[in-house]
């Protein structure tokens, strides 16, 4: 599948908000499943579990372990989708004024060759600490379609390109470690974790 990157238009708005949304409440069964497997939630669970059962029945554990569950879930789905409505009220309602207002700020969209399907997005925006000036990396989403193909990394390169023309020292984003654009071409990024606890 041959892809290609380029600058955000009006005309993919829609594509750009569904792909947004999607690639952001993807998050919400790793999150459940995660924060479920945590020592501090098994131990919860049994707890519960041990509860309902000597003070009801193995119904009763079942009751409260799946009760308990389905809270964790429901604050999982809730904070990404809250995340998402509030995205698309705010930065994400109007791309060009968010992203592309200033001319050290960009947006740009991946897509298909032969389609023209919107399969990717990332923005950087320019900030200024004191004296030196960066890009914070924004909104990079990969459709689960194109993952492991070498399109994020098509990506963050474009990003660190544009950066490093207009002068900046650094790269910086949401899950990204800081990232010195002095290095070469070959500059990787290290992720950093980030975990909720409820």
């Amino acid at each position: 599948m041959e892809l290609t990157i380029r600058r955000y238009q009006d005309p993919d708005k829609e594509t750009v908000l569904s792909l947004f949304s999607q690639g952001i409440e993807e998050h919400i069964w790793p999150c459940f499943t995660n924060a479920m497997s945590s020592p501090l939630y098994l131990c919860f669970s049994l707890g519960l579990g041990v509860t309902g059962y000597l003070l009801a029945s193995g119904l009763g554990a079942l009751v409260l372990v799946y009760g308990w569950a389905g809270l964790v879930y429901y604050c999982c789905h809730t904070f990404f989708a809250d995340f998402v409505r509030d995205s698309l009220k705010t930065d994400m309602q109007d791309i060009p004024a968010s992203f592309m207002a200033q001319p050290d700020d960009c947006f740009w969209v991946a897509e298909t060759v032969a389609t023209g399907k919107v399969v990717g997005m990332v923005a950087v925006v320019a900030k200024k600490n004191g004296a030196e000036r960066y890009g914070e990396l924004f909104r990079m989403i990969v459709s689960s379609a194109t993952r492991r193909t070498g399109l994020g990394s098509r990506m963050v390169h474009t990003v660190l390109d544009f950066c490093k023309q207009r002068g900046m020292s650094k790269m910086a984003g949401e899950d990204w470690a800081t990232t010195s654009l002095s290095g070469a071409k070959g500059t990787t990024l290290a992720h950093a974790t980030h975990t909720a606890n409820w």
